[in-house]
């Protein structure tokens, strides 16, 4: 009786070590269009799971790709929005666009689904995001931006790597910018799917 009690303690420790290294272990990384998004960043030297990733489609054609990395994983726009620390959205282009044009879009989408007093404090944020791909002109296949929320400091655009804004502090606008891809009239709604975590298309490639 002893040994079998002795045995079934043993199990039990071995599956509760393997269920713990398996929640531990990273989640695969995701490819889409042959850009890859890995399973981990890390921003201000905190380390980000990949939350989700998928395609923007403009009618049939594909004209980006979205990854969103949140400290921990979170499936609803609002659990989204309240998850603590650092955020990233990264996005690829996957055709040529006219910079500005997408300024506009995102503005558009922004205020469309932010609430009015979010939006109204976002605006300064707003504007130099306008700016930046008004200077920018043109934005083509491969071109990569990410913006950064990190508290205390406030919103990084970056593009291509190189930040391309001083901080954007009010964080009604990092906000006001998820809600074009997570508000109730999403940009595309299968990409809000894919960023939270729900698109059962997107391939997986181990990293």
């Amino acid at each position: 009786m002893i040994h079998r009690l002795i045995l079934a303690a043993a199990l039990s420790i071995c599956t509760l070590n393997l269920a713990h290294a398996q929640a531990a272990a990273p989640a695969p990384a995701i490819e889409l269009a042959g850009v890859k998004y890995e399973s981990t960043e890390t921003v201000a030297n905190t380390p980000l799971v990949l939350n989700g990733a998928g395609i923007r489609y403009k009618a049939i054609f594909k004209v980006y790709t979205a990854g969103l990395y949140l400290t921990k994983k979170a499936n609803t726009p609002d659990a989204i929005l309240a998850t603590p620390g650092p955020k990233r959205i990264h996005i690829v282009m996957l055709r040529d666009i006219n910079a500005s044009e997408l300024g506009k879009l995102f503005t558009r989408g922004m205020e469309e689904n932010a609430p009015r007093e979010e939006f109204s404090r976002s605006i300064p944020g707003t504007l130099a995001l306008s700016d930046l791909f008004f200077e920018k002109k043109k934005l083509v296949a491969g071109d990569a931006f990410s913006v950064d929320w990190i508290p205390g400091t406030g919103t990084i655009i970056m593009i291509n790597g190189k930040a391309s804004t001083a901080p954007i502090k009010e964080p009604e606008f990092f906000s006001a910018l998820l809600r074009i891809w997570l508000g109730k009239s999403p940009a595309d709604s299968m990409l809000k799917d894919a960023l939270m975590g729900k698109d059962p298309r997107v391939s997986k490639t181990s990293n």
